[in-house]
């Protein structure tokens, strides 16, 4: 293990003595552990090379080419299990691997009716496995269109973890995420906003009365994400994490 250890501070690893603990576990002899070692000192995502993360308690599914969920994003999670009831029908739109409709899920006493959606077939298929403990239904599509007419008017909880990185910034990103990341998650478009725009404008559409969208930003760019949201007929306010250095854009839609 020593070496192992070593081989990994020299890639630059801060953890290198936990990662080594991971990576052990995830091998089944030998040579697949110098073959994860590898990949991991190659600079691939430890998350990618175990395939698992942890997210609000859970071990979710992931994989070479998806997102990995962010520590950050625990904020996002939290703010909608506040919101959710029994029986809620939550949607997590742009889901990634679904670790935030998982997360929601199973926080929820009694359960919630899930939905997740993306348009990234390769993270979908990791989202079908995360969800499935929850009964979850995985939606593929670019945003609303992936969704069944059903659902229109129905949803109580809107949980988005969108791309939001501005395109002039994605070479400033470390190179776990710019490169063994799809660009499609990462990218936000010119300001990081895009995304954020195309959610609000419709959300009204899709959720119930009463319901509520909550999308993860920056505390930089939370004022736009304020302004689409109200844009699209929402109650806004925010809420923030200064530990997990999190930011959470809540609308809510009218009654009735």
């Amino acid at each position: 293990m020593t070496s192992i250890v070593e081989q990994l501070r020299a890639a630059g690893c801060v953890f290198a003595e936990e990662e080594a603990e991971l990576l052990a576990e995830a091998a089944s002899d030998e040579g697949q552990l110098a073959g994860l070692v590898a990949r991991r000192a190659g600079g691939e995502p430890l998350e990618h090379v175990v395939g698992w993360a942890g997210f609000c308690g859970l071990r979710v599914e992931v994989g070479a080419g998806a997102f990995v969920p962010r520590r950050r994003s625990e904020f996002l999670a939290e703010q909608a299990v506040g919101l959710a009831r029994p029986g809620a029908v939550v949607l997590d739109l742009c889901c990634g691997v679904g670790a935030l409709g998982a997360a929601v899920a199973s926080q929820v006493p009694g359960g919630v009716e899930l939905h997740a959606a993306d348009i990234d077939p390769a993270a979908l298929a990791y989202a079908r496995r995360n969800v499935a403990p929850y009964g979850g239904t995985v939606w593929e599509g670019d945003l609303y269109a992936a969704l069944p007419a059903g659902l229109r008017g129905r949803v109580d909880v809107l949980v988005v973890n969108a791309p939001y990185v501005p395109t002039g910034e994605i070479g400033l990103m470390p190179p776990e995420a710019r490169v063994h990341e799809p660009l499609v998650s990462l990218d936000g478009g010119e300001d990081g906003l895009d995304v954020h725009r195309r959610v609000a404008a419709q959300a009204a559409l899709w959720l119930a009365p009463g319901g509520h969208l909550l999308i993860e930003t920056s505390a930089r760019q939370a004022p736009l994400t304020a302004s689409a949201l109200t844009a699209g007929g929402l109650a806004v306010r925010a809420a923030t994490s200064e530990e997990l250095h999190a930011t959470v854009v809540i609308g809510r839609a009218p009654a009735a």
